[in-house]
């Protein structure tokens, strides 16, 4: 395929990745976000249930123990590139260790909005930032929920150039949402196209991006 029709097929691909999305805030202006080689990423975490709750209706992760955070990226360069979206995760430190979190589908995300003590155990509670994470089966009100969710998560894989693509991450916190003070996203694996040239790891601290209790 050639430079020019892979551009405008990954042009494509982010009007299909905007469908239904408002108009996007300046990344740079986020207190979150990470800046180098023509690249930037921005993070805004909604813990805010009431806030969570105007963008997602009754499909709120918040009340869950979800955190969806949108996250921004912006192509500064005259070329796409790629973003290997399996290689994101979200990282805790606590004093000299450190907990990887891998961001939930929509699917798993809608499976505990709809069941969050669990479908098999009604009473039983979620640890904090649990590293088992339920899967979608064949529930009615799981597969609505995901109809929802869907839409707002990115799953765009191609940032053309010169554009910024947008969409939700979800992570599984267990309400501990005090934890997201100590958590940072990486995004390792993003390369240049057609080189496959990786660009070196982001890394964006939450803890910026925390609003902090009025006095």
């Amino acid at each position: 395929m050639s430079i020019q029709r892979f551009l405008i097929a990954a042009g494509f691909l982010l009007a299909i990745a905007n469908t239904g999305r408002t108009q996007t805030p300046d990344p740079a202006a986020l207190p979150a976000h990470d800046h180098h080689e023509g690249l930037l990423i921005a993070a805004d975490p909604y813990a805010d249930a009431a806030r969570a709750k105007e963008k997602f209706g009754k499909a709120n992760p918040v009340p869950a123990g979800i955190i969806p955070i949108e996250i921004f990226l912006r192509n500064e360069t005259d070329m796409p590139l790629r973003i290997d979206l399996s290689t994101i995760r979200l990282e805790l430190s606590s004093g000299a260790s450190r907990q990887r979190v891998e961001p939930l589908t929509a699917g798993q995300t809608a499976q505990i909005i709809v069941h969050p003590n669990g479908a098999q155990t009604p009473g039983a509670r979620r640890t904090p930032v649990p590293k088992v994470i339920p899967l979608p089966g064949n529930d009615k009100k799981v597969k609505q929920m995901t109809e929802i969710l869907q839409p707002f998560a990115l799953d765009a894989d191609v940032i053309p150039p010169q554009a910024t693509i947008h969409g939700f991450l979800f992570f599984d916190f267990g309400s501990n949402f005090d934890e997201l003070r100590k958590a940072s996203i990486y995004f390792p694996g993003i390369s240049m196209i057609p080189s496959n040239k990786p660009l070196t790891y982001f890394e964006i601290d939450l803890a910026a991006a925390v609003r902090q209790p009025e006095p």
